[in-house]
């Protein structure tokens, strides 16, 4: 739609800035204009600003969305002989659950074509951990992640540049003016990234806590609700849990140390936390795909998974048996006092791990491999002065006092009593 179309960006402005609902023909012509450069970055910013503070109805969060998946190319990957059915987070410290989670529902039946990003700031990227493995590659074509589904059933891969080049821009252009908190064009953001993957079902993980995006449970609920609401409007059955990101999930941050904890999980070992949210989601994801007669609990414990991890990671050029990066510095943080340890807060350690060389300020940053956090001590652990609470890995080590100082005051927990324990699944938003 070009400039004979009938509108104009500044009266799309008006309408939003005056809280006016926008058309889907309005919407249309917006999004298709600014992808191809007819509007310009200073109105797009001023209409992203706009939506933020006026917000968007369900109707106009859908058109939105599907506006952008117009502006690219929509993948099928139909044909591949299992029910597809993929998850998103929405990001936290820790969270490595899709590694453990792809081969676990690939081995109880269905299929997960898995289009994942890098991190940014103090959440880690899941396409950073397992380039952390020797020989692996993100980038893969259509047919070859189609081949893979096929094969093996699961694909971890960087999504394709012409999956929504429209979400591209404009998320760029939000990060810098300061409307990225925006409910509908989050929500937008992630959903019509996955509907242009051609998935057949989808389950959300939500983060809720200290360490997500969104802090409060009103929040994550809010987004929850956006983007279930866009999946059933667009005929995608998608199931939103929320999930405790108060404090890092397992006793890993960074990347070559959550890859070998995801391992560790999947060979029926590892952190009682991650093994239960990997499970969590996989039920959710099998019901959403209709396998039933499998329980991922008992596939995970007995470590049947553990093949679909090997085969996933050599179809993709990496080799599963290879030794993982190893930071060349560690230093050892300890308790200052008796008691005991409640944990620690999910945005210190991944702050410190960021700050260690295993996240990125900026896209363009590289990262360690090796660098990050391991927890030594869980909750409920007695401690005393000198108790080692977790150590501090990396290449750099100019780069340990400012991770020092992320984990100063409250971070690292010591109470007198035993920590409350808290739910990891807080609520669930299921269709119907």
């Amino acid at each position: 739609m070009g400039s004979g179309s009938g509108f104009s960006a500044v009266e799309v402005i008006a309408d939003k800035r005056d809280c006016r609902g926008l058309s889907r023909e309005q919407i249309g012509w917006v999004v298709d204009a600014y992808t191809s450069g007819e509007v310009a970055d200073e109105q797009m910013s001023a209409l992203a600003m706009a939506i933020l503070l006026n917000g968007m109805d369900a109707a106009e969060t859908a058109h939105w969305t599907q506006a952008m998946i117009d502006s690219g190319e929509v993948l099928d990957f139909g044909d591949v002989g299992r029910p597809l059915v993929d998850k998103h987070s929405t990001g936290g410290v820790g969270d490595k659950i899709t590694l453990p989670l792809a081969p676990l529902v690939a081995a109880c039946g269905a299929a997960v074509p898995q289009l994942s990003g890098r991190g940014l700031g103090h959440t880690g990227g899941t396409l950073d951990k397992l380039e952390s493995i020797p020989g692996w590659r993100a980038a893969l074509s259509t047919d070859e992640i189609r081949a893979q589904l096929a094969d093996v059933g699961a694909v971890i891969c960087a999504t394709t540049p012409t999956l929504a080049p429209a979400d591209r821009r404009l998320y760029a252009l939000r990060d810098v003016t300061g409307t990225v908190e925006s409910v509908p064009l989050i929500a937008s953001s992630i959903m019509s990234k996955k509907l242009a993957e051609g998935t057949g079902g989808l389950v959300l993980d939500v983060k809720v806590g200290s360490g997500a995006f969104m802090k409060t449970a009103a929040r994550a609920g809010e987004l929850a609700d956006a983007m279930t609401a866009i999946g059933a409007a667009h005929g995608l059955p998608t199931t939103a849990l929320l999930t405790d990101m108060s404090r890092p999930l397992g006793r890993c941050v960074g990347n070559a140390l959550e890859v070998a904890e995801s391992v560790e999980v999947l060979r029926g070992h590892g952190p009682a936390d991650v093994a239960g949210l990997t499970v969590a989601l996989a039920r959710e994801m099998l019901a959403l795909a209709g396998v039933t007669g499998t329980d991922p609990a008992e596939v995970l414990a007995s470590g049947a998974a553990h093949p679909f991890w090997e085969r996933m990671i050599a179809a993709q050029g990496g080799d599963p048996d290879a030794p993982l990066p190893v930071a060349a510095h560690v230093e050892t943080v300890t308790a200052d006092r008796s008691g005991v340890f409640a944990g620690a807060d999910a945005l210190a350690v991944g702050t410190a791990a960021w700050r260690l060389g295993a996240g990125r300020a900026r896209k363009e940053d590289p990262v360690q491999a090796g660098a990050g956090v391991r927890m030594l001590a869980v909750p409920g652990d007695e401690v005393r002065p000198g108790t080692p609470l977790l150590e501090l890995h990396t290449d750099t080590p100019e780069r340990f006092p400012d991770a020092h100082r992320a984990l100063a005051g409250a971070a690292l927990l010591v109470t007198a009593d035993p920590p409350a324990q808290r739910p990891l699944v807080l609520d669930a938003r299921r269709p119907g």
